[in-house]
């Protein structure tokens, strides 16, 4: 066995030479631990490292570059002709005096819609801020005014240093000039908007629903079901009827096809944890300050809850299995909720503790455990990230003292979620109110829905 030995070359020149040593000049070489033999030792010489103190700035991109890279983000605009369900209502909202924030998980197609505005839009102007060397944004929004734009699409906003106090500045001093943004780090918009207060407007920009699914890949825009209709079996079996061939399609929505980037993927679960990757080391680390030794406790706490049943994974349960505090434990779920990889779920009842129910969003589950290992778990986590979007007081039923109950309560309807095998007898114990099972595969009776149409609400 060979022993490697690294010399690292001085990056300054001494004072006799004007120079740097060259690669084939003799090096000292350094003194060897007791018992190596140096005939077994390589020795490899590296370029020299950066000097210290000097830090690489980029160059300022000019007015003439900014412009050639929003006149090619209006022509890819072009490129995406089918528009996700949420651009109608960022339409209605330009012109007027409000900033708007697109606030949604990565790979959501935030900034595809800014190029599908930007293509439609007159008198706008698109910056990818990551994408370009170092600007002033404040005089830069104020010259671009000036010269006719009224809308400035700003993609990737977090890259910029300070950037809610450069919004607010432009909001304040430049009235005739509206701003939408976008950052993949859903966990630093979070954080800004609280500083942006009145001046901007969050639209959200989810991952597909089913019905948005359907659309994308089948090129149908399937009608809604109310909500409401779901205690009607006569409104729900002539729903089914019209859209029961859109069924098949439900396994690949919750194995990934819920996110527009897997539309042109086949090895979807990498891009995702490529994803997840990206917001433990970029968004969490970088922007809400958690240390490495955190990073881990992250990661951690994941596999914890992704190779675990779902019922039972609380704050608690985390803490005493892992000997992570429990106060950490909610702060890390808290960051993952804001990036849209874990969900809470309060619990509907009377005495009991306040700690959430701790659900994946899809597919983020499939990152540690195979579908058919985890379906059960994976229909929870689709109906809770489905109804979570209607604001409906979601909330989870739990027993005083550990007795069966039901799922979740949404309003007044008591939901229990699950395969063909269920029945009546979840309920029992409940009167008086509304009672649901979702199943998949689908079943359509007096008391069955096909679990499918939790993503067909609007």
């Amino acid at each position: 066995m060979f022993i490697k030995i690294s010399i690292v070359k001085s990056c300054m020149p001494s004072k006799k030479s004007a120079k740097p040593p060259s690669h084939n000049e003799a090096y000292e070489k350094p003194i060897l631990p007791a018992g190596v033999d140096p005939q077994r030792v390589v020795y490899a010489s590296f370029p020299p490292p950066a000097r210290l103190g000097v830090l690489a700035v980029r160059r300022e991109t000019s007015s003439e570059g900014l412009s050639e890279l929003s006149a090619q983000a209006k022509e890819e605009g072009a490129d995406y002709p089918k528009k996700r369900f949420m651009y109608a209502e960022i339409k209605r909202h330009l012109g007027e005096r409000i900033f708007i924030a697109l606030v949604g998980p990565r790979g959501a197609g935030k900034s595809t819609l800014l190029k599908q505005i930007h293509n439609q839009a007159e008198a706008s102007f698109y910056i990818s801020i990551d994408s370009i060397g170092a600007i002033n944004l404040f005089n830069v929004s104020k010259e671009l005014m000036e010269s006719g734009i009224r809308l400035l699409l700003l993609d990737e906003i977090h890259a910029y240093p300070n950037y809610s106090r450069e919004l607010k500045k432009i909001y304040d001093f430049l009235p005739r000039l509206q701003v939408i943004f976008t950052s993949s780090s859903s966990i630093s918009l979070h954080e800004a908007t609280y500083d942006l207060s009145r001046r901007v407007r969050l639209v959200p920009v989810p991952s597909f629903s089913f019905r948005e699914f359907i659309f994308f890949v089948k090129g149908e825009n399937v009608a809604p079901i109310p909500f409401t209709d779901l205690t009607n079996a006569k409104r729900c079996k002539a729903y089914y009827g019209r859209n029961m061939q859109f069924e098949p399609l439900f396994e690949q929505y919750l194995t990934g096809g819920n996110y527009p980037f897997t539309l042109h993927h086949q090895d979807t679960l990498s891009q995702f944890q490529n994803t997840l990757d990206a917001i433990i080391e970029r968004d969490m680390v970088r922007i809400s300050r958690i240390t490495l030794a955190e990073s881990f406790d992250v990661r951690n706490m994941l596999l914890s809850i992704g190779r675990s049943p779902s019922e039972g994974i609380s704050y608690s349960s985390i803490s005493q299995k892992l000997g992570i505090a429990k106060v950490k434990v909610q702060k890390y779920v808290e960051l993952l909720e804001r990036a849209f990889v874990l969900r809470r779920v309060l619990p509907k009842g009377t005495n009991l503790t306040n700690e959430p129910k701790i659900l994946f969003t899809p597919p983020y589950r499939l990152l540690y455990k195979q579908y058919d290992d985890c379906i059960g778990d994976l229909r929870e986590d689709f109906f809770v990230d489905a109804i979570s979007r209607l604001n409906f007081g979601l909330g989870y039923l739990k027993g005083t003292r550990g007795e069966k109950t039901p799922d979740y309560l949404v309003g007044d309807m008591i939901c229990e979620i699950g395969g063909r095998n269920k029945g009546r007898e979840q309920f029992k114990g409940f009167s008086g109110k509304n009672k649901i099972i979702f199943t998949q595969p689908g079943m359509l009776d007096d008391m069955r829905r096909p679990l499918f149409f939790a993503g067909m609400f609007k």
